[in-house]
Formats: structure tokens, C-alpha cells, sequence
């Protein structure tokens, strides 16, 4: 793992309680502008996570692989998706718990030259739609994975408070066969950056 590094200017998770559960935090990070090292944007869409349900990586008990998952809250669970893609979660829930948000979409806001350069491409509603290509475009890797949200490189950036909040749309996962029908996706009504459209 890399050393977190203290960061005064990264407010603790944007005011968010990442010891709630991961539907209420999934919903709350809709807005939040994620930047590591200076690169991100505004969080469009997320997905809950929990040790109860079956599509949580830690259903069938703790593993090197999820031990991220299993706390405490308030830091990076980074995994690889299909062997190619890495993909970074938000820990949730009291430590030992295991539970977590993964990060599904972004509209890029920062540095979007260095998105496009490390995505190879430079239509910017495809930089960051799906979580595979929010961490190419972050640059992203295993060595993320148990590092603080508080700290650097990481910053997480509440919302305008002199802008209304934005309008949340929810349904159920996307390519999920285990407990599929749990509406814990969440996303900003009419974004053009999701990676895939609500249901009416």
C-alpha cells in the first residue's frame, strides 16, 4: 500500500459520515467532486455494496483480496475487474462490517488533458463513464487500495453550498445476477456522463 500523506486542504470525506450505510453514502457522494493528484470530477453515479447482500465481494467472508472492504470506513478499496480494470470503492459501515461504494462515473472537471492522455481518446462524456475508465483516467492501480479518503492524493470536495443540490435518480445495478433487483444505483438525473441511462 502507499503512505497516505496528511492533506489540509482535503475536507474529512466532504462532510460525509462514511460510517452510514452504503445506499445513504452511495447517494450522498452524488455532486462530490473526486480528484487524485489534481485529476477527477464531479461523482454522477455510484453503487452500494454490503457484506449481506450477494453481489458484495465479501459475502463469503474476508479474503486478501477484500480485506480493504472490511474497514475502517473512510478509505479506498480498489479491486480488479475482469482481470483488466481497476475500480475504486468507498469503505462504508463500522470497521468490520464490510461494506462500500463503488464509484461508477464522473463528470471530468480536472485536468482533463491528462484523463484524455491516459485514456487514449478525447470525447470528454467517455473519459469517465464506468468505473473501469473512471480508474484509467485517474490512474488508478492496486496500490491505492486501504488508502485514506482524508489525505493525499486523494480530495474529496463537497458541493457549492450557493448551488442547489443536484437531482438523484435511483434503480438497480448494472450487470449484476446476485440480489440484482436492489435499487442501489444511484445517479444525477440527466447527466450526460453516466455510464448507462435510468429506466424511466
Amino acid at each position: 500500500m502507499r503512505t497516505a500523506k496528511p492533506n489540509p486542504h482535503a475536507p474529512l470525506v466532504a462532510g460525509i459520515d462514511f460510517s452510514a450505510p452504503s445506499p445513504q453514502v452511495a447517494r450522498q457522494l452524488i455532486g462530490v467532486t473526486l480528484l487524485i493528484d489534481g485529476v477527477g470530477g464531479r461523482i454522477v453515479e455510484t453503487e452500494a455494496y454490503d457484506v449481506g447482500e450477494g453481489a458484495c465481494h465479501a459475502f463469503a467472508g474476508r479474503n486478501e483480496r477484500n480485506a480493504t472492504l472490511f474497514g475502517p470506513p473512510g478509505h479506498a478499496y480498489v479491486y480488479r475487474s475482469y482481470g483488466i480494470h481497476w475500480c475504486i470503492n468507498f469503505v462504508c459501515r463500522e470497521e468490520g462490517h464490510a461494506a462500500g461504494v463503488l464509484i461508477r462515473a464522473l463528470e471530468p472537471t480536472h485536468q482533463l488533458d491528462r484523463m484524455r492522455e491516459r485514456r487514449g481518446l478525447d470525447e470528454a462524456r467517455l473519459l469517465c463513464a464506468g468505473p473501469g475508465r473512471v480508474g484509467q483516467a485517474l490512474g488508478i492501480d492496486r496500490s491505492f487500495d486501504g488508502m485514506r479518503l482524508d489525505a493525499a492524493p486523494f480530495s474529496l470536495l463537497a458541493p457549492p453550498r450557493d448551488r442547489p443540490p443536484p437531482a438523484v435518480v435511483r434503480g438497480p445495478r448494472i450487470g449484476i445476477t446476485k440480489a440484482a433487483a436492489l435499487p442501489w444505483r444511484f445517479g444525477e438525473k440527466g447527466s450526460r456522463f453516466l455510464s448507462r441511462r435510468f429506466a424511466p
